[in-house]
């Protein structure tokens, strides 16, 4: 699990041009072969990126090259320098760190319900209505 945080802790993602891209960069690093993403949440001024990695890179050159391609789509630097990182441990239960990470936007009170906030994704849900 990987949280990255903007620059100044911009609200950069407010906007859904700015957060599809980022998003669409996301995708892009699975297409590659890098990652295999299991869930995220961009908050309008972090992501929260839990993933796995694929072998084909390290996890800091995946992460580099998120935020890189993120940034050039973006028009210019956006995000902090580094990152933090949680290894999921084996007995740690991978669907509830999901959730925890998905039920951001519900702490940090943008909305009432999960399924109301646009930038997220978890790859066993298929349907939002339920949440």
């Amino acid at each position: 699990m990987v949280t990255t945080v903007t620059r100044g802790r911009t609200p950069l993602f407010k906007t859904m041009t700015s957060a599809r891209r980022t998003i669409n960069c996301l995708a892009h690093m699975d297409a590659l072969g890098a990652s295999e993403t299991l869930c995220f949440v961009l908050m309008p001024d972090h992501l929260h990126w839990l993933f796995s990695l694929t072998g084909k890179y390290s996890l800091s050159s995946t992460v580099g090259q998120f935020k890189q391609n993120s940034a050039r789509s973006l028009g210019g630097p956006i995000w902090q320098k580094g990152f933090y990182d949680h290894a999921v441990r084996q007995h740690e239960d991978i669907r509830a760190l999901a959730r925890y990470i998905i039920a951001n936007p519900l702490r940090a009170e943008l909305v009432e319900r999960v399924a109301d906030y646009p930038y997220w994704d978890a790859m066993w849900i298929s349907d939002r209505t339920i949440l």
